[in-house]
């Protein structure tokens, strides 16, 4: 696992807006190593760390982060962007979903989005708070004529 340089600029936002976290619900979704999450927590938010229930070893990572930064007491669920699950339906309505560099694979865009539809319409006040970064100038299409 690797701290991606999205997730600093996402830790430096929530820093940057520390004062306005303690008490905020929130949930990372593609957490990874968990630095905005960790952060958020840290500056007294209410925090839930998710990443794909299909990758044991990525919430393993989180409940890591969460040991190494004493912060044991952190939820960590299971959810795979598109997916409907008991954990989804689980989750309380939340003020700010933290999503950092999740938006790097154009086929998975639409089940992100899918799901962050989903948590919207649980407090259609929540905030997507986001970084990307452009790993492709131009994303190619091949067209094959017969």
């Amino acid at each position: 696992m690797y701290v991606w340089p999205c997730a600093v600029v996402l830790a430096q936002y929530l820093w940057f807006h520390r004062r306005s976290l303690p008490g905020k619900a929130i949930l990372e979704i593609g957490a990874g190593v968990s630095l905005p999450g960790i952060l958020a927590a840290k500056c007294g938010a209410e925090v839930i760390l998710s990443d794909s229930s299909e990758l044991p070893h990525c919430l393993e990572v989180c409940r890591q982060s969460c040991q190494m930064n004493n912060l044991p007491q952190l939820q960590v669920v299971g959810l795979t962007w598109g997916h409907v699950s008991w954990d989804l339906l689980a989750l309380p309505p939340q003020d700010i979903i933290l999503a950092s560099d999740v938006f790097f694979e154009p086929e998975d865009f639409e089940d992100i989005l899918t799901t962050v539809y989903f948590l919207m319409h649980k407090n259609p006040k929540v905030q997507l708070w986001s970084t990307y970064q452009v790993r492709r100038q131009v994303w190619i299409t091949l067209t094959f004529c017969m």
